[in-house]
Protein backbone atom coordinates (compact mmCIF):
# COMPACT_ATOMS: atom_id res chain seq x y z
CA UNK A 1 0.00 0.00 0.00
CA UNK A 2 2.57 2.64 1.29
CA UNK A 3 4.62 1.65 -2.49
CA UNK A 4 1.72 2.71 -4.15
CA UNK A 5 0.80 5.35 -2.42
CA UNK A 6 4.44 6.82 -3.10
CA UNK A 7 4.70 5.46 -6.68
CA UNK A 8 1.36 7.68 -7.27
CA UNK A 9 2.92 11.02 -5.37
CA UNK A 10 5.99 11.15 -7.60
CA UNK A 11 4.08 10.67 -10.71
CA UNK A 12 2.02 13.46 -9.14
CA UNK A 13 5.45 15.52 -8.86
CA UNK A 14 6.55 14.59 -12.81
CA UNK A 15 3.25 15.92 -14.10
CA UNK A 16 3.06 19.08 -11.69
CA UNK A 17 6.92 20.00 -12.47
CA UNK A 18 6.47 19.41 -16.17
CA UNK A 19 3.36 21.64 -16.02
CA UNK A 20 5.04 24.32 -14.23
CA UNK A 21 6.26 24.54 -17.18
CA UNK A 22 3.31 24.87 -19.55
CA UNK A 23 0.93 27.72 -19.03
CA UNK A 24 -2.24 25.53 -21.05
CA UNK A 25 -2.69 22.82 -23.21
CA UNK A 26 -3.60 23.50 -26.62
CA UNK A 27 -5.68 21.27 -29.30
CA UNK A 28 -2.49 20.87 -30.76
CA UNK A 29 -0.78 19.44 -28.44
CA UNK A 30 -3.16 16.59 -27.93
CA UNK A 31 -1.11 14.04 -29.53
CA UNK A 32 2.15 14.94 -27.53
CA UNK A 33 0.08 14.29 -24.19
CA UNK A 34 -1.24 11.05 -25.12
CA UNK A 35 1.87 10.12 -26.14
CA UNK A 36 3.61 11.73 -22.79
CA UNK A 37 0.70 9.59 -20.76
CA UNK A 38 1.80 6.61 -22.33
CA UNK A 39 5.54 7.09 -21.72
CA UNK A 40 5.21 8.28 -18.27
CA UNK A 41 3.82 4.34 -17.57
CA UNK A 42 6.50 2.96 -19.16
CA UNK A 43 9.20 4.45 -16.86
CA UNK A 44 9.68 4.94 -13.49
CA UNK A 45 9.21 8.37 -12.27
CA UNK A 46 12.66 8.61 -10.88
CA UNK A 47 14.43 8.14 -13.57
CA UNK A 48 11.92 10.56 -15.46
CA UNK A 49 13.41 12.89 -13.23
CA UNK A 50 16.75 11.89 -13.71
CA UNK A 51 16.59 11.93 -17.30
CA UNK A 52 14.79 15.72 -17.23
CA UNK A 53 17.35 16.61 -15.02
CA UNK A 54 20.71 15.35 -17.16
CA UNK A 55 18.58 17.50 -20.12
CA UNK A 56 17.57 20.55 -18.61
CA UNK A 57 20.64 20.88 -15.68
CA UNK A 58 23.72 19.04 -15.08
CA UNK A 59 22.96 15.87 -13.18
CA UNK A 60 23.89 12.66 -13.85
CA UNK A 61 21.96 9.11 -15.09
CA UNK A 62 22.34 6.08 -13.61
CA UNK A 63 23.11 2.75 -15.48
CA UNK A 64 19.17 1.55 -14.30
CA UNK A 65 17.72 4.79 -15.73
CA UNK A 66 19.45 4.36 -18.89
CA UNK A 67 18.69 0.89 -19.34
CA UNK A 68 14.47 2.57 -18.63
CA UNK A 69 14.80 4.70 -21.06
CA UNK A 70 16.02 3.05 -24.02
CA UNK A 71 12.85 0.32 -23.18
CA UNK A 72 10.86 3.26 -23.25
CA UNK A 73 11.54 4.00 -27.02
CA UNK A 74 13.38 6.93 -28.75
CA UNK A 75 9.95 8.06 -30.03
CA UNK A 76 9.25 8.61 -26.24
CA UNK A 77 12.21 10.21 -25.20
CA UNK A 78 11.74 12.83 -28.36
CA UNK A 79 8.72 13.48 -27.41
CA UNK A 80 8.92 14.38 -24.09
CA UNK A 81 12.32 16.07 -24.30
CA UNK A 82 10.89 18.40 -27.02
CA UNK A 83 7.55 18.91 -25.61
CA UNK A 84 9.56 20.32 -22.55
CA UNK A 85 11.93 22.28 -24.74
CA UNK A 86 9.44 24.15 -26.61
CA UNK A 87 7.60 25.71 -23.82
CA UNK A 88 8.17 29.42 -23.53
CA UNK A 89 10.17 29.57 -20.61
CA UNK A 90 12.92 27.07 -22.38
CA UNK A 91 12.50 27.49 -26.21
CA UNK A 92 15.81 29.99 -26.22
CA UNK A 93 17.63 26.89 -25.58
CA UNK A 94 15.85 24.56 -27.18
CA UNK A 95 19.16 24.06 -29.48
CA UNK A 96 21.20 23.02 -26.93
CA UNK A 97 18.37 20.78 -24.77
CA UNK A 98 17.87 18.91 -27.96
CA UNK A 99 21.86 18.00 -28.42
CA UNK A 100 21.68 16.76 -24.43
CA UNK A 101 19.12 14.60 -25.00
CA UNK A 102 20.81 13.21 -28.43
CA UNK A 103 23.96 12.81 -26.26
CA UNK A 104 22.07 10.89 -23.44
CA UNK A 105 19.82 8.57 -26.03
CA UNK A 106 23.78 7.48 -27.39
CA UNK A 107 25.07 7.26 -23.78
CA UNK A 108 22.02 4.77 -22.87
CA UNK A 109 22.03 2.94 -25.90
CA UNK A 110 25.72 2.41 -25.21
CA UNK A 111 25.06 1.39 -22.00
CA UNK A 112 22.32 -0.63 -22.71
CA UNK A 113 24.58 -2.40 -25.40
CA UNK A 114 27.10 -3.56 -22.89
CA UNK A 115 24.75 -4.76 -20.03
Amino acid sequence: MGYTTSQTTIVFIVVALVCAFVPAFSIEDAEAISLWDTCLLIISPKCALDIIGVVFENRTITDACCHDLVQEGKVCHDTLIKYIADRPLLVSHETQYLKKSADLWAHCVSISQTA
